[in-house]
């Protein structure tokens, strides 16, 4: 199978690139290298993709349609696995520009380019904050997601909406998939686990929004990779009746929650990293953030249905592993 992969320096994008490419498929890798963080992370995970047979790397923008237009002349993908984004949620509310051009306009470049090229499944990356100011828990994708909180939540949803258009106009098979707050090895260093372990290394002050009550559904790489790859194994097939929720669409579309399933609140989260860093964190309460969730908790019923998938790592086991990866990785790269 030969696999386009957005996004292949990213965190996700890196570690699906690594699963295809050991099972023996071919991956066509596509990133800008955004600056957003630092981009020696970025390379660094490449590097560890470039001995693998089997792997081509294309450095370039998505937002640039003759870009995208030679990427898929050239690579000719049997199937897209979407990842390249412009991420964040804080990001989003001082710099709404650069979610229209990665996340709208990127966005609808590989989606249309997927169309014309006849990929057998277009897998894209929605996020949980599509859920946005929803209160009933936890989150099922039968639920309406009408009310993204962040620019980047609104921009998720978009990309469902265009998805979906796509699948009912030219029987597109296209599947969402809505992670729940991935970390681990290999991380980035803009989400809570990167930025909490660091600053605890330094003796910095640990800012816990909504003075560390939040909760967020951790959901370990590995497993996030895996419940990734059994997805785009098999596309959707189109319904037999119009679709009466967002899961399905009334062309070969499925949404699908990605998490853990196991809310854990940020305070718990800090002690157990406390407990495998050795020290103490130098907690600093305050408020809460424009555009956070106060929880976010992943019904994934319908991923264990339609793949007999359950995620199988614990908080303290993925934090262990994370910890384990980051301390050599710290000290190289001061």
């Amino acid at each position: 199978m030969k696999i386009l992969v957005t996004g292949a320096a990213g965190f996700i994008g890196a570690a699906l690139s690594r699963r295809l490419l050991e099972r023996g498929d071919e991956v066509v890798g596509i990133d800008n290298l955004s600056p957003y963080y630092d981009v020696r992370l970025k390379q660094a995970r490449l590097s560890q993709l470039a001995p693998l047979p089997n792997f081509e790397f294309v450095p370039g923008d998505l937002a640039d349609r003759d870009t995208v237009a030679a990427l898929f002349r050239d690579a000719r993908p049997q199937r897209v696995a979407h990842l390249a984004a412009q991420p964040g949620v804080r990001y989003s509310i001082e710099h709404p520009e650069a979610y229209v051009d990665a996340n709208l306009l990127g966005f609808m470049n590989v989606l249309d380019a997927s169309r014309h090229a006849g990929v057998e499944h277009f897998l894209y990356a929605s996020s949980s904050a599509v859920y946005g100011a929803n209160t009933k828990q936890p989150f099922s994708e039968r639920d309406a997601a009408d009310h993204p909180v962040s620019m980047y939540g609104a921009t998720k949803r978009a990309n469902e909406l265009l998805a979906h258009s796509y699948s009912h106009l030219f029987a597109l098979p296209a599947t969402g998939l809505r992670y729940f707050t991935v970390y681990g090895p290999w991380g980035r260093p803009d989400m809570a686990p990167m930025l909490f372990t660091d600053a605890i290394l330094a003796g910095r002050p640990l800012r816990m929004f909504n003075n560390g009550r939040n909760r967020r559904d951790f959901t370990f790489i590995d497993d996030a990779v895996t419940a990734t790859v059994q997805i785009l194994d098999r596309p959707p097939a189109a319904p037999s009746r119009a679709a009466d929720s967002p899961a399905e669409g009334t062309g070969p579309f499925r949404v699908y929650n990605v998490g853990n399933g196991q809310p854990v609140e940020v305070s718990r989260f800090v002690e157990i990293l406390e407990q495998h860093l050795g020290r103490k964190a130098v907690r600093q309460d305050t408020g809460a953030q424009p555009g956070d969730m106060d929880a976010t908790w992943c019904d994934a019923g319908a991923l264990r249905r339609d793949f007999g998938f359950a995620p199988a790592t614990r908080i303290e086991d993925g934090l262990a592993a994370l910890v384990k990866w980051y301390l050599p990785y710290r000290e190289a790269n001061p």
